[in-house]
Order: C-alpha cells, then structure tokens, then sequence
C-alpha cells in the first residue's frame, strides 16, 4: 500500500489536509492521537510512565498530567529518553497495527507533526508538507484555538523550520489563502499523484523516464537525489550499499532530460536478484523488464551488464542503476560525471550533442548509437583526467 507522510507546522493547515484527503479516499493515522491512546487510564504505557516517573505525573482524575510530566522532562535529557523509550516502541507497534489493517490498495496518510525533527521522512514512499506564512500561522492560533500571541510564538519556534521541513517534502502545500484553495490543491494531489502512484506501486509498474525535451538546470536535483536514495537506504537496510547521485543532474549547471539517475553498488551483481529487488519494488523502485547493460568504453570490449529500476512515482522519474563495485559500469558512470563536474568545456560539448539528437530524434530522448563517438572520445579525455588528478572513484 502507499504510505504517505503528512507534517507541517503548529497553525499551517495540515489537519485540514488530513481531513480532505479522508474525505477522498485516505486511511488516516493520527500520530498524536495514537500517542495519547497508548498513555490513556489502564494502559500499560501509563502504568509504566507512573513506575518511571511516580504518580506525582498524575492528575486528579488518574489521568497523564502532560504539564507536570512535562515539567519533569523537558530540562532533563536523560528523563525525556526514558519517556520515549516506553512511548515511542508503542506508538510504532499500534501504527503498525493499523497500517497492516488497512486495505491492500489503501492510501494510508500518516499525519505526523514531528515527523521531520524525528527523521521519519525515508519511512514514508511521499513526503507531503503543509505550509504557510507565520504571521498567518500566529493569526491562526490566536484566533482558532484563542492561544495567547507569545505562546504561539514559542510553540512555533521550538518546531523545525520552514527550510528544514521542504528539505524533506515531496509536495509542498502552501495554505496562505482560501480553504477552497486548498481543497483544489489536495485535490490535486490526490488525482495526479496519489492515485497512479498507488496503482503503479501495487502493479509493480515504472514510470516510464524518457523525456525528449531538455530542461533547464534544476537547483533542487541534489536534494531530491538525497531524499531518493535515504528511501533506498531505508528499503535496503540493514545493510550497507554504497549509493551515488549519477547522470547529468549530478552535475551542477548542467541542462538535462528531468530524470534523476542513481547508482547502487553490491558486491556482485547476483546480489541484485531476489529479496533485493522486492525491496525495492516495495519502496517504490520496481525492476524494469527485460535484459540491461552499458555500452562498453572502448567501444567492442564486452558489454556491461546491470539490473535497472525505475520509480513508481508518476511525479519523479528516476534511473536506478544497480552496478557491481569495482565493475567497469560502475567506474565509469562516477568518472564520466566528475569529469563533467571538473571540466565546463566538456560539460558544454555534453549540452550540445545532447541537444543536437533530440532536435534529431526528439522521440528517443537522445539516447542511441549515435552518441558513441563523442562518449569513446570523452571517455578518453577522462581517463587523462583521472591519470593527471589522481581521481578514484
């Protein structure tokens, strides 16, 4: 099923979000609801907290005392590690417990309001965050929820900011108008994204990533690069595999067709076969049919064998390259890119025979054999680099 992380500030409009995408279709997890029902009266969550912490966090009524248990550790490090190790074990299990419940074809929404300060965001297949101006924000909370001006001020201090949540989202949702703005927005969402996302990850099927055109160099290719490959990771551990931004949008100023190329390195290229590949087939990254290999440099020395995968994703298509270590496929896409990197009349020759076959063949995207006698000769020019440089990959 496709899970969505759902996150923005206190006052931003998320739980109008959340709402909306209910109403849609979405299965809804509320984590700050789950975290309230594992502490609630007769649970052992709070029978627990009470053995940690004595019933001095308890209120009238037998009930959590947030203030005074807040009090307790707020100032104190080794405390508040003491409260999440019996809450946060919890509140995965009871996630989990609904998530598993939920249909096979569900779009489990899963509303976090921390989930960014935690590092939650790689669990998730799309990062969706809500944001809006703060000085709309503090008029919110004053108004809706009647909190004083310097409270809000405070809470909305102490959460992540802006810059750091869109470092982490895949949709950014801006709330500074109507609510039927936003409606029209989720909505959206919902339509082009959310729904071929989930329909295409349950099929296992890729979003095709040839694009004819060349677009105009995009500033945030590194940092979607970085939320891919944290998903990858994350589908992949517990082990280790070196992970590497490739292709022309890891090459800063670089035009390119809008497809992010990754690399993955195993220790042998069998690896890539079985439990690996239904990995990543469930974070998103399903196999591509058939056989796959490069192009080998020099040209007529053996062609270069890899596994290649794609992404579910209708809005980001990526190249996922899985490569031995050490192989020659491997070497060669870091060396090509650095080289590019390091030299910008090189980058330049790159811009223009890449857009010399699309205006050519505008409908094989600019790949083809054509490309050979530059790439063999670029490959040439980049040994000599290395040699010069002492580059390794």
């Amino acid at each position: 099923m496709l899970r969505v992380g759902l996150t923005g500030g206190i006052g931003s409009g998320k739980s109008a979000v959340a709402a909306r995408l209910v109403e849609r279709g979405a299965v809804l997890i509320d984590a700050d609801q789950i975290a309230r029902e594992v502490v609630a009266p007769g649970s052992d969550g709070l029978a627990e907290i009470v053995a940690t912490f004595s019933e001095r966090v308890l209120d009238a009524d037998g009930a959590l005392d947030r203030a005074a248990l807040g009090a307790v550790v707020f100032a104190d490090e080794a405390a508040r590690r003491r409260l999440e190790a019996i809450t946060h074990p919890r509140v995965r299990a009871r996630t989990a417990e609904l998530t598993a419940a939920a249909a096979p074809d569900a779009i489990v929404v899963n509303d976090v309001p921390l989930l960014v300060e935690v590092g939650l965001a790689p669990t998730y297949h799309l990062v969706v965050v809500v944001q809006a101006a703060v000085p709309t924000r503090l008029e919110r909370l004053v108004r809706a929820r009647g909190m004083d001006r310097a409270d809000a001020e405070r809470r909305i201090a102490a959460q992540a900011d802006d810059a750091r949540r869109r470092a982490a989202a895949d949709v950014v949702l801006t709330n500074d108008a109507t609510l039927a703005a936003l409606h029209a927005a989720v909505d959206g969402l919902w339509e082009q994204r959310l729904l071929p996302y989930e329909r295409n990850l349950r099929a296992r099927r890729v979003v095709p990533a040839t694009r004819a055109d060349v677009a105009e160099a995009d500033p945030s290719w590194p940092a979607q690069y970085d939320r891919l490959a944290a998903r990858i990771r994350h589908a992949l551990a517990p082990a280790e595999y070196r992970i590497d931004h490739i292709g022309p949008t890891a090459v800063p100023g670089l035009a390119a067709d809008d497809v992010i190329d990754v690399q993955v390195a195993l220790p042998h290229l069998a690896d890539a076969d079985g439990p690996l590949t239904d990995r990543l087939a469930a974070a998103g990254f399903p196999r591509v049919p058939g056989q796959w290999w490069d192009d080998p440099r020099p040209a007529g020395s053996g062609r270069w064998e890899k596994r290649l995968h794609g992404s579910a994703d209708p809005g980001r298509p990526v190249r996922l390259h899985v490569r031995a270590a050490d192989s020659p496929g491997w070497r060669y896409a870091l060396l090509m890119r650095d080289h590019l990197r390091a030299d910008p009349d090189q980058r330049s020759a790159y811009l223009l025979l890449k857009r010399e076959l699309v205006d050519a063949a505008p409908n094989a995207g600019g790949s083809g054999t054509a490309r050979d006698p530059w790439f063999d000769e670029e490959y040439l020019r980049a040994e000599q680099w290395a040699a010069q440089t002492g580059w390794r990959p």
